[in-house]
């Protein structure tokens, strides 16, 4: 890593002091609401006893993207933090606004994903975007930056980053999710914001919008101490086998798109393999008129998916990430079957 944050003396955070083997919630103060409510960003602030790494995990950035809030809550509750070296800093829900709402945006339609690095004096969005920025972003080494599909729509358990960074490639796999997609920075983006000021961030994508599922939440758990773990912030107690079938790189994406209105058929799930032409799904005319296959537009993985039946010309369906070959499905499948939990209400935390 480029940066290493010492913890010999204390961490500031939002004007408070964090002493060296101290554990605690602040909350940092946001703009009220127009019912003159305060509004506060919670943060969990792990100061290890020896220094180390300072690490921000978010979550909700998007505020109904709630994947990432339960895997912050099991991540905290994990006892091999109690070794920790160096920094977590843990932000449950950044778009507390939305959170409440049950709503993607900020009340004024806002995405806060296209409001960083922002501004103490500009809109809501800004100024949420500056106290993220300003309180953790800026003195970290690496972000863990949590998301899930939009509404409707819902993602295999994927890294984006920009793999050409110094380091990436490794922190990525060692995330371990089943497919690592190079992708670029998005202005705008936390992760773009964070980039501009040299702090690399991985992006975690897995799920869908206002719902929990359980093997995203797993692999996002998992997946955070194992890079930590590679960092040296926590101690390697488990000592996991190299998996057989490694993540792998995916250069490119594309979307297969509906070329007419009406009703959706599946014909291949999230996860599959998918040879060019293949046949994804059918749209169907209600009134039974007719129907239409989508193919796939390249050979890949099924990363993303629609899941509601009811779509419209020029819809985005099936996201594919781009490979030359299908070894890469035997890590899916190794992925899905490691993770996939016996019982649906367990919460395993390490």
């Amino acid at each position: 890593m480029a940066k290493v944050s010492s913890t010999a003396s204390g961490l500031r955070i939002g004007g408070q002091l964090v002493r060296a083997g101290e554990r605690r919630r602040l909350d940092l103060p946001l703009p009220s609401l127009f019912t003159q409510n305060p509004v506060v960003l919670p943060v969990h602030v792990l100061h290890g006893r020896r220094p180390g790494p300072r690490l921000f995990v978010t979550a909700a950035v998007h505020g109904d993207e709630i994947n990432g809030i339960a895997i912050i809550r099991r991540l905290l509750s994990s006892t091999v933090l109690r070794s920790l070296r160096g920094t977590l800093l843990a932000v449950p829900v950044v778009n507390v606004y939305g959170f409440v709402r049950h709503s993607r945006y900020l009340p004024d339609r806002r995405d806060l994903n296209r409001s960083f690095p922002g501004s103490e004096s500009g809109s809501l969005a800004g100024r949420l975007a500056a106290t993220l920025m300003s309180e953790i972003v800026a003195d970290s080494d690496l972000g863990i930056d949590l998301h899930t599909g939009a509404a409707h729509r819902e993602n295999l358990p994927q890294i984006r980053a920009r793999v050409e960074t110094i380091g990436i490639p490794d922190l990525a796999r060692s995330f371990d999710a089943p497919v690592i997609l190079d992708a670029d920075l998005r202005d705008g983006s936390l992760r773009a914001a964070a980039a501009a000021i040299d702090v690399p961030v991985l992006l975690y994508e897995a799920g869908e919008a206002l719902r929990f599922d359980e093997l995203s939440i797993r692999a996002g758990v998992r997946g955070i101490l194992a890079v930590m773990r590679h960092l040296g912030m926590i101690r390697d107690q488990t000592r996991r086998q190299r998996s057989p079938h490694p993540p792998v790189i995916a250069r490119s994406s594309v979307w297969a798109r509906a070329h007419t209105s009406g009703m959706l058929r599946f014909a291949r799930p999230l996860g599959a393999w998918v040879e060019k032409g293949e046949r994804l799904a059918t749209v169907a005319d209600p009134f039974g008129n007719g129907e239409e296959a989508i193919a796939a537009p390249t050979a890949g993985i099924v990363i993303g998916r629609m899941n509601l039946p009811l779509i419209t010309e020029g819809e985005a369906l099936f996201h594919i990430a781009r490979f030359k070959t299908d070894a890469v499905a035997d890590t899916v499948e190794h992925f899905q079957h490691l993770l996939e939990p016996d019982d649906p209400l367990s919460e395993p935390i390490d």
